[in-house]
């Protein structure tokens, strides 16, 4: 009886059933982050201080970032190193990681270093953008967080709140220094002479830090907004020690001729400006108006865009600060609050598994995306720019 024989690639003992090797999957998905060196608006800030650092790397994950990155904040590339991160000299290795952590939003230059499907968080300052930027990141495939737009579980946006609160009282230290510039006043008051007159319009976050800080120097203090709700809050906050005002044109003029320091701390995006160049002409020469929000819309007409080199110019006989980086005067304290956000932000994130599965479970997530692979996701943007607008909701459910 003859036997056949069938070929089979395999060998007796390949035949032989083996035990199942199941793989293990970690809950959190570690990914490599990547931080460049700020190169735009003299930014002296950054995203991460050597401690995060070295918490990130002691949970798995791998931090490139790009020599003299934290410089301005006077962190040096040996205390990073020691934490644990590699130090590059090449932005294009920072840029090519799956996460990358920026202040300012990267230039077009180096949205070319990155590559498809990279997170990108970092501020957006709306009012400083234009359209190509955003087709350029739509190019890349990118998935694009802002600052401005990071929401946490009770619906506050984190990081405006955190960056916010040291703006308003880096604003009125910032506002007694140009004061004493401009015409040798002290912004608080000392027995037996008055104290300068400071107006505050916007009673949101930055508004409330500004009153606070302007109250402990001794100033006397007036607050605008349009929202009662949010003069109520401030007026209950300052133990009704600062009388408060609706935005109402006759009151404001009023206030603002007397006024010494100016600080516009109300958003303004697609809105006209509230304090017209008609109402600077009017007031005091050498006083000083400080527009913290010049980023996302002026409060002032008369406002403009000033550098770290440049931080003022005079109109009207007016000292006129509108630096968009206005906490990058603080930078290593404001480096440790981002820092600090940072750090819980993303280990919350490892915790749940990571940013895709974050981005289905979680809907304040999803807002904080202003691109998703290369769609625009913020109709607010789109508006603006003339874009295609795409409901987050319809590309991830």
């Amino acid at each position: 009886m003859s036997t056949t024989n069938i070929f089979t690639p395999f060998t007796e003992e390949e035949l032989m059933p083996k035990e199942e090797k199941l793989e293990v999957i970690k809950k959190g998905k570690q990914f490599s982050i990547g931080i460049p060196k700020e190169t735009s608006l003299n930014e002296r800030r950054a995203c991460i201080t050597p401690d995060a650092v070295q918490v990130l790397v002691e949970s798995g994950h791998e931090i490139i970032i790009e020599s003299g990155a934290g410089v301005g904040s006077f962190f040096t590339d040996l205390q990073y190193s020691e934490s644990g991160a590699k130090i590059t000299n090449d932005p294009k290795e920072a840029f090519s990681q799956d996460l990358i952590l920026k202040v300012n939003p990267p230039t077009d230059e180096e949205i070319d270093y990155m590559r498809p499907n990279t997170y990108l968080v970092s501020a957006l300052q709306i009012n400083l953008r234009d359209k190509d930027y955003f087709l350029k990141l739509a190019e890349k495939k990118v998935n694009a967080i802002a600052f401005e737009f990071i929401v946490d579980e009770y619906k506050q946006l984190a990081l405006v709140r955190l960056v916010g609160e040291i703006a308003g009282t880096v604003s009125i230290l910032y506002a007694s220094e140009l004061l004493a510039l401009s015409n040798g006043l002290m912004l608080g008051g000392i027995t037996g002479v008055r104290p300068a007159e400071v107006v505050i319009i916007g009673a949101g976050i930055v508004g409330e830090f500004a009153t606070k800080a302007a109250i402990g120097l001794g100033a006397s203090v007036r607050v605008f907004d349009n929202s009662l709700s949010k003069l109520r809050r401030l007026h209950t906050l300052v133990d009704s020690r600062v009388p408060t005002s609706i935005i109402d044109p006759k009151e404001l003029k009023k206030a603002l001729r007397r006024a010494d320091v100016v600080i516009g701390a109300l958003p303004r995006l697609n809105m006209t400006p509230i304090v017209t160049e008609d109402m600077v002409m009017k007031m005091k020469k050498g006083s000083v108006i400080i527009d913290i929000t010049i980023d996302n819309g002026k409060v002032i007409e008369t406002s403009e865009l000033t550098t770290m080199e440049d931080p003022y110019i005079i109109k009207h006989g007016v000292i006129h600060c509108g630096l968009p980086n206005l906490t990058s005067r603080m930078p290593r304290t404001t480096t440790k609050a981002i820092s600090n956000f940072f750090l819980s932000y993303i280990l919350h994130y490892d915790e749940e598994g990571g940013f895709e599965n974050m981005l289905v479970r979680k809907n304040e997530m999803k807002q904080s995306l202003y691109m998703y692979k290369g769609r625009h996701t913020k109709k607010i943007i789109c508006d603006r720019f003339g874009l295609t607008y795409h409901d987050i909701n319809l590309l991830i459910f």
